[in-house]
């Protein structure tokens, strides 16, 4: 077998053995257990319970694909694990496997790549599926995925000449993104829009926030159910890229209506630029949106500008969120 470091096509191939091992990792808690320390395959044994022999040859792997570190038969964390894999960290991520490797969403890339691409979309589950308790498992492991876009988000509304008092959150998952506004709104009034079970984890959140008492829930599809009106500010948070760009018109046009006068409507989003290969998360999100979805797509700002004047906008005006790879989509009354 030849060595991978010559052969990029093999290891193009062979990505899914790193996505195991990742998986393998979360699921035994190793990062969070080896921590700050060294440690040896004895001590790993004793305590997360799994075989010596196994333990050995999956951090093997992780220390070749530079997660881990070993020494003298015993392993430590890298900088990018102790950052964002050992759950003691601030910017630990490592459960985000829990939806984007879960079994529903490797299904769908793995089993037959070549039909979406020929059909224009994925004919399976997709990720627009009603009640699926996928999307509960993402409402869950992306918090701290959008824990820091939603303080962003927040800051850019705590700019505004006047706080926003009833506030929209569409397809709100986690909840994240009006419980900030909320927190960062004494006087906010947040609506959350989304499918019952998943609206129990935001509720659960906004309860650890301590804003539940300002958090009201609507259950159901936010394509056709009725949302109420006249709200100082709309969130749309990581919802236009599963739909063509008619579906987003149409509810972009919903969202106007449903603005109080001098509101005012904000998505989060992967943005790419126009050549469509860059920034490479934003670019390489399309094909994600290939697999799982009928008809979803990574938008630019030219084609988001175009269905926010087609729904009766002035227009769409993007601001990126460093450090993250999302963008701010300000619709603008």
């Amino acid at each position: 077998m030849s060595d991978s470091s010559e052969n990029p096509v093999f290891d193009i191939a062979m990505a899914y053995q790193r996505t195991a091992a990742l998986i393998a990792a979360v699921k035994l808690d190793i990062f969070t257990v080896i921590g700050a320390e060294t440690v040896s395959l004895d001590d790993l044994t004793a305590r997360t319970g799994a075989s010596g022999r196994g333990l050995r040859i999956l951090c093997d792997y992780l220390t070749v694909i530079g997660l881990l570190k070993k020494r003298d038969s015993r392993y430590a964390l890298t900088h990018i694990a102790r950052t964002f894999l050992d759950e003691s960290a601030p910017l630990a991520m490592g459960k985000i496997v829990d939806f984007v490797a879960a079994p529903e969403i490797l299904h769908l890339f793995l089993d037959d790549p070549a039909s979406y691409v020929r059909q224009g979309g994925s004919s399976g589950l997709a990720n627009v599926s009603p009640d699926h308790p996928v999307w509960v498992r993402f409402a869950k492991a992306a918090v701290p995925f959008a824990a820091t876009t939603a303080k962003r988000v927040a800051a850019h509304v705590a700019s505004f000449p006047d706080p926003p008092y009833t506030v929209l959150d569409i397809a709100a998952g986690h909840g994240l993104f009006g419980i900030e506004v909320a927190k960062m709104s004494p006087e906010a009034l947040i609506t959350a829009v989304d499918w019952a079970e998943v609206l129990t984890v935001a509720l659960a959140n906004a309860e650890a926030a301590g804003v539940a008492d300002r958090f009201r829930m609507v259950a159901g599809n936010a394509l056709d159910i009725d949302w109420g009106s006249d709200f100082d500010l709309i969130l749309l948070p990581n919802f236009l890229h599963h739909f063509d760009s008619d579906t987003c018109t149409s509810l972009l046009r919903r969202v106007k209506a449903s603005l109080a006068v001098g509101g005012q409507a904000l998505g989060i989003d992967l943005v790419p630029n126009e050549d469509r290969i860059s920034p490479p998360t934003p670019a390489m999100f399309a094909f994600w949106m290939l697999a799982t979805t009928p008809q979803g797509d990574a938008y630019t700002a030219r084609e988001l500008d175009e269905m926010a004047r087609n729904a009766g906008f002035r227009g769409a005006t993007i601001r990126a969120l460093a450090p993250t790879p999302q963008s701010l989509i300000i619709f603008e009354s």
